[in-house]
């Protein structure tokens, strides 16, 4: 029910402005939102208009007008009759409300209500329904009867009656003067003005997520179902569309184009013109005057959607070849940029050992104040050793000249394995030196994998951080990316590649750390710094490669990656670099990394006699010092004199075990556990006997790759046994390194040089010829004779060669055959084959003669394998 005050003003419409004022009052049950449209009714509130009804001049309530809400709800049209018009107004309502229309929990009324919490009393100026109001002028005989808000549209319908004796262009035209005049600009968009135009087609109140776009699609169609539409030229929709806003272009469909109904696209600059055009346009009928043919063309418009937001991501998607190349150089660009600093500053540390607590002053005085203070374990070392570097003390002198010195080649310390190589460069000779690198070969050689290896290397130079698995992951993507594309993305990285980072950037990391002293004060401050560090070689720091050639592996492209980046700073002055190998053919990998160099060499051998039994009696002592002091701290009661093992026999041990540093370290640790020196050394010499036995002769431990067989190493150990010193081309041209049946040992020469690789045995060469063969170290030589003593042993190795040198005959006996056979086959025998046939026929009988002698030697030798255990 309409109050009466309502009624009241509604009935005294004496002026305009109170006309305006007070709108029709609707008196209607509120109506469901359907198709997106929100009706908004007067009787309550400004923002809820809907359907009015009339009233009388008399003031008495009219007749309630019947729209048919559910027919306009279903077909999404409005219903318009005789004296009714449609106006468009835009700039309502900010488009930026269109991301909230996609969700689908939300709709117009639901929106309507959070502009009418936003819009208070107080901002009643801003309240979209009042600019409406605003801009109808207030001499304009219309009566509006319902709003509907498009909020994807950023506008409203105003649907409005009018009076029969006036046209609906008139209408329009009067209020596109007024707005013209006196501008109406809403809160959201205070430079631009609200607009408003006619309704000359059916518009269309969907609630479809299709939101404007700056692109009209106009398609022709017929306005009855079975009618031929017209397609429009461009000069009739630009008549049409411009007094919308500018147009920016107008594109007609190709007229090769099969798509139907026809159509044209419209583009607009400004997105308002697009939406006014799109909603007072849409179910517009042309003519034939208008140019629309015979029956008429009718206009159905829709958004294009622009896809210029993803014309950049399509082209990458469609570009693989020439994307995937440039993501993988921007991210080795990137990880350069940020790791590479930070792993110079980890090498650097690790060289400079700045974070290492020892060197502290106040670790230092802790140590100082309490003989037992440690934060760390203690590290284990060989005791006795004074003894050794007081021997070896011009070796160390002139290695610690060489350091000094200005260098342009390699610093190569050789000896076999156990002779304190290690211990004598880097407790004697760099004791005390700063910048100092230990590279150890061995684990990296030995690590699983490339990850691993990768990880060892960088370890040891301290390079992190370090990311060796992502390796194995961009080997994937680089194979999964090579099987669509058909191209490598170079994500992943060889072996090479990635040790090779590792080595330039440690190279780079110790030319900073070389330059690291010098000032400004110095006197050839201005010198270059390639001149600096030729003139001041004590500034450089010192790289040791232990295990060079560790496993003496062709294959190993570590030992060459090394050489090669050793010769590189070594030439440019960066470094000093000193090579530990035990190999004798060290010389062929480094003379391929610089060979136009003179390498300087220092050899250790064998301890002499003397020093090797001064050397064991000096540990003794230590140890037994050590163990008194111990119980001395632990208290007089418990004090305890060490019994002093016995040394009588220790000269003849000594000679049994030779001067390797390592043996004779196990010989005084059983001697210290209480065994004489013979019962030490016959224990010593049995073990290394198995030793040998297990891993040259029964095969147990034999590596796949090996280049020797049981057979060649059987006949060194027993000639050996025989005589210290062997001819090396004696040795070669002996049935078993000479025919040798093995497919991994039909080289002689390699064969001896890979069991003098394994330490077995000991080339010795004259200028620079091999001349002798030696055991591999003298304790060898004493297990040797061990081995030979051994009666089932030597009866198997025994057996094994003959059966090898008996099928070698058999071999040559059937050349033989073959080849007589074929001089049997000639039509007519001359005496020049005579002489063939008896050659021919003696190394037959001697063949044979060989064989029987064999055999007759095997069964002798299967008579005590048979016997014996």
């Amino acid at each position: 029910m309409i109050p009466s005050r309502s009624l009241a003003l509604l009935a005294a419409r004496s002026s305009s402005a109170r006309a305006l004022r007070s709108w029709p009052a609707a008196h209607v049950a509120t109506r469901r939102t359907d198709y997106g449209l929100t009706r908004w009714r007067a009787g309550q509130r400004i923002w809820e208009t809907t359907t009015a009804t009339p009233l009388s001049e008399g003031g008495d309530e009219g007749k309630k007008q019947d729209l048919s809400p559910s027919e306009e709800q279903e077909s999404g049209r409005f219903d318009v009759k005789s004296n009714e018009s449609i106006l468009f107004f835009d700039n309502l309502f900010p488009l930026k409300l269109t991301p909230l229309l996609s969700r689908q929990t939300e709709t117009d009324q639901q929106l309507t209500d959070l502009l009418k919490r936003f819009n208070s009393s107080s901002l009643g100026i801003m309240d979209p329904i009042q600019l409406v109001k605003r801009a109808i002028p207030d001499n304009l005989p219309i009566k509006v009867t319902e709003i509907l808000p498009r909020l994807k549209d950023g506008g409203a319908f105003v649907k409005f009656e009018y009076d029969a004796s006036l046209n609906a262009t008139e209408i329009e035209a009067k209020l596109l003067k007024k707005l013209r005049e006196e501008p109406i600009k809403p809160w959201f968009n205070p430079f631009s003005r609200i607009r408003a135009r006619l309704v000359r087609g059916v518009p269309w109140l969907e609630d479809l997520h299709r939101y404007p776009s700056p692109l009209l699609m106009v398609e022709f169609v017929p306005p009855e179902p079975g009618a031929a539409p017209e397609e429009l030229p461009e000069e009739v929709l630009y008549s049409l569309f411009r007094r919308y806003g500018k147009i920016a272009d107008i594109i007609p469909q190709p007229a090769d184009s099969k798509i139907t109904p026809r159509y044209a696209q419209i583009g607009f600059p400004v997105l308002r013109d697009t939406i006014m055009a799109r909603n007072c346009l849409h179910g517009f009928i042309l003519g034939e005057a208008q140019g629309g043919g015979k029956n008429g063309t009718k206009l159905r418009l829709s958004y294009v959607k622009r896809e210029k937001g993803h014309s950049i991501w399509n082209w990458i998607t469609t570009h693989p070849r020439i994307v995937i190349p440039i993501v993988a150089a921007l991210i080795a660009g990137v990880s350069v940029m940020i790791f590479d600093p930070i792993r110079m500053f980890f090498i650097k540390v690790h060289v400079q050992h700045s974070l290492r607590y020892t060197d502290w002053r106040i670790y230092k005085w802790f140590k100082s104040q309490t003989g037992s203070f440690y934060f760390h374990k203690k590290e284990e070392h060989i005791e006795g050793l004074g003894t050794i570097w007081k021997h070896r003390k011009d070796l160390i002198e002139q290695l610690q000249s060489w350091l000094d010195g200005s260098s342009d080649t390699f610093i190569v310390v050789t000896g076999p394995r156990g002779s304190g190589k290690a211990e004598m460069v880097m407790s004697q000779t760099l004791s005390g030196r700063k910048n100092v690198v230990l590279i150890d070969c061995k684990p990296i050689t030995e690590a699983n994998g490339e990850a691993g290896t990768i990880k060892r290397l960088a370890a040891a130079v301290g390079y992190r951080p370090v990311f060796s698995w992502a390796n194995s992951i961009s080997s994937m993507i680089d194979l999964a990316v090579q099987g669509t594309t058909g191209v490598k993305s170079g994500f992943s990285e060889t072996l090479e590649s990635q040790l090779n980072k590792i080595l330039h950037t440690t190279a780079t990391a110790l030319k900073n750390v070389a330059l690291s002293e010098r000032h400004k004060t110095d006197k050839d401050a201005t010198i270059s710094e390639d001149a600096y560090l030729e003139a001041h070689p004590e500034q450089r720091p010192i790289i040791v490669v232990d295990n060079f050639l560790h496993k003496n592996e062709d294959s190993s492209i570590v030992y060459d990656m090394i050489a090669e980046w050793a010769a590189t700073v070594v030439q440019n002055n960066i470094a000093h670099v000193v090579f530990l190998t035990s190999d004798s053919a060290y010389s062929k990998s480094l003379t391929k990394a610089m060979p136009d160099r003179v390498f300087r060499t220092l050899s250790l051998g064998d301890l002499d006699a003397d020093v090797a039994k001064n050397f064991v009696v000096t540990r003794l002592e230590e140890d037994l010092k050590r163990e008194a002091q111990e119980q001395e701290e632990q208290g007089e009661e418990n004090k305890k004199v060490p019994p002093r093992p016995s040394l009588a026999g220790l000269d003849d041990g000594i000679k049994v075990l030779g001067g390797r540093l390592t043996d004779l370290e196990f010989l005084a640790r059983r001697l210290k556990a209480g065994q004489t020196p013979h019962e030490a050394v016959e224990e010593i010499v049995t073990e290394d006997a198995t030793d040998i036995a297990k891993m040259y002769l029964l095969g147990r431990t034999a590596d796949a790759d090996r280049r020797w067989s049981i057979e060649q190493a059987w006949h060194l150990i027993k000639a050996l046994s025989e005589n210290p010193t062997l001819r090396y081309h004696q040795v070669l041209l002996s049935p078993t390194f000479a025919s040798s049946l093995s497919s991994n040992a039909t080289n002689g020469e390699a064969a001896i040089e890979s069991l003098a690789g394994a330490e077995l045995i000991t080339v010795k060469t004259h200028r620079g010829r091999p001349q002798t063969i030696e055991a591999g170290k003298p304790l060898h030589q004493a297990a040797f004779g061990v081995l030979v003593k051994d009666r089932v042993l030597r009866a198997k190795m025994d057996l094994a060669v003959l059966t090898e040198m008996a099928k070698v005959e058999a071999k040559n006996i059937d050349t033989v055959e073959k080849e007589l056979q074929l001089l049997g086959g000639l039509p007519r025998h001359t005496g020049e084959s005579a002489g063939r046939v008896m050659y021919l026929l003696s190394k037959l009988d001697a063949g044979q003669r060989k064989i029987a002698q064999f055999e007759k030697e095997m069964g002798g030798l299967k008579k005590i394998l048979n016997e014996e255990y």
